[in-house]
This record gives C-alpha cells, structure tokens and sequence, in this order.
C-alpha cells in the first residue's frame, strides 16, 4: 500500500513510519515541506506521492500550550484537517484517510461512566480537545456528505521511546535521570493524581494500520489500553527502574487550569473490527523511554 503521513516527522510519525515499512507498505512523509494549513502544498505533495492512504497526524498536540494560543490550535487542528480532506477528495475520492483526534475530546468524565466507549458524549474541556472535536465532525461530514474513505480514531495517552520532553512521561523520565547523574534528593512535580490510560505508542501505531486495511469508514474508534494508572504510579516505576527515590516538590507553574482527573477507555470496538490488541507491556515501554534519553 502506497502511505502518505502528515506530520510523520514528529513521535507518533517516526514510529508509524517504521510500522508501515516493516508491513511492506511504501512511505512517504509529508512535514516541514507540506504546511496542512496551505491547500496547494497538499495538492503538490499528494500529487507527487499519488496515496491510497493518508494517516492524517499533522496537528498542534501539547494540551497546556493549547491555552496560550488556541487561535492557532483551531487553524492548525481544525482547518488543517479540512484541506488534507479536500486535496485528497481533489486528487483521488477513493483515498483512504486516518483522521487522528485524541481521548481528550470526552472532557471531564465521573468515575461511574468508565470506561469511556465510543458512544460517549464529548465535551472537550481545553483548547486543544476543543480543537479535535471540530477536526472529527468535519473528518465524519466528509465521509457522509461526500462519501470519502474516512476513519476517526481518538488514541488515549500513548507513551514510548523518543517522546519530547515537553510531554509528561518523558519529561518525568528524564529528570529523574539529571536528578540520579547529579545527585540531587528532589523532584519538581506537577499533579500527580491524575489518571490516565496509557497505551505504548508501537501499539497505537499498530492499531492505526489496522483500522484502514480493515475498511471501517465514517466509524470512531478509541485506542487504549483499558488500564488508567495515576501519575504518582508512573513516577514511582520510573524512579524504580531508574534505582533513585526522591522527594517530590510540587511547583504551581505546573498545573494546568483545567486537568481531567481521570481517563480510562475501551477499546472493544477496536479489536472488534480489527482484532488489534496491545502486545507491549508497561513496564517495559517505561524501561525503552529510560534507555532513549540515556542514548
């Protein structure tokens, strides 16, 4: 299969890159050259790369900067979308296309609805969330008014080796680390008591392929792992594989104005349609995010 990634320069692309290679699928990556708020570059690079599948990745994606500038969260996320839509209706109405929303989209759930399927209502919360919310309703028009091969998929948190720092789990990780090299006690914190179901991203990209060989158009479907895990408990196994404990210091800077306090999802659909399941165990995706930043 001929694949084309938007943003396939960035974590989740590196890694779905791999994937698809080592599936046989031919890649091309369409990034820094290809702006998704620019119609014509995407009529170019689709032009050039001529795709039976389009995973639609490029996106601004860090909830807390979301509220700096969500101006530019709605262009980037929202319209974005609708021209990677558009030129790919242009080029070829047949093309198949991976619309990724994320779990954020669901907003602020009570204990009682977990975990959270597909038929929820969504209620984002943040700019970000709100931002992927309308990139869903114009990916789902798009396949109902014009009848374009289009698939949703809300992944919850997915975690791996080479996720920038500026992300919870790696950065955790990796301060953890300064802290063992330098000898420091403490651990600068943020809040530790949020949940969220964490899904290694080798796996989530897996889940991906599977939904567009498996032809499953105009459908929504959650990626996780069915497990929420606090993160207090992420830290705690990342000082343990580690081999520091340190006393954790909360800094105010840290916390967000609105944090969900807990996300679980399933995944039922998923495995219905494709039989995906999650083959990498959390631990040792906690181990691989260690030896990258110590690479």
């Amino acid at each position: 299969m001929q694949a084309l990634i938007t943003g396939g320069s960035g974590f989740v692309g590196r890694h779905l890159e791999r994937h698809l290679l080592e599936c046989g699928d031919e890649v091309v990556v369409a990034d820094i050259e290809c702006d998704v708020t620019d119609v014509a570059a995407l009529r170019r690079a689709l032009a050039a790369s001529r795709p039976e599948a389009i995973y639609h990745l490029a996106a601004l994606a860090h909830v807390g900067e979301s509220w700096k500038n969500p101006s530019r969260y709605l262009e980037v996320n929202v319209l974005g979308t609708s021209n990677v839509l558009e030129a790919a209706r242009e080029l070829d109405p047949t093309i198949t296309v991976l619309v990724v929303s994320s779990a954020e989209v669901y907003g602020i759930i009570a204990p009682e609805e977990l975990p959270i399927t597909e038929e929820h209502r969504v209620a984002p919360v943040t700019p970000y969330a709100a931002s992927k919310a309308a990139a869903e309703q114009v990916a789902l028009q798009a396949a109902r008014g014009y009848g374009q091969r289009v698939s949703v998929v809300r992944p919850f948190n997915h975690i791996g080796p080479g996720q920038a720092p500026a992300f919870a789990v790696p950065a955790f990780a990796q301060r953890i680390l300064d802290a063992k090299a330098s000898g420091t006690t403490e651990l600068i914190v943020g809040n530790l008591t949020a949940r969220r179901d964490f899904t290694d991203v080798r796996d989530v990209v897996a889940a991906y392929r599977s939904i567009v060989t498996s032809a499953a158009f105009g459908e929504v479907f959650n990626v996780a792992s069915g497990v929420d895990r606090a993160i207090a408990e992420v830290v705690a196994a990342l000082e343990s594989l580690a081999g520091v404990q340190l006393e954790h210091v909360v800094d105010q800077a840290l916390l967000r104005p609105s944090d969900i306090p807990v996300l679980r999802g399933d995944a039922t659909k998923l495995r219905a349609a494709t039989g995906w399941q999650p083959t990498i165990a959390f631990e040792q995706t906690l181990a691989d995010v260690l030896v990258a930043l110590e690479a």
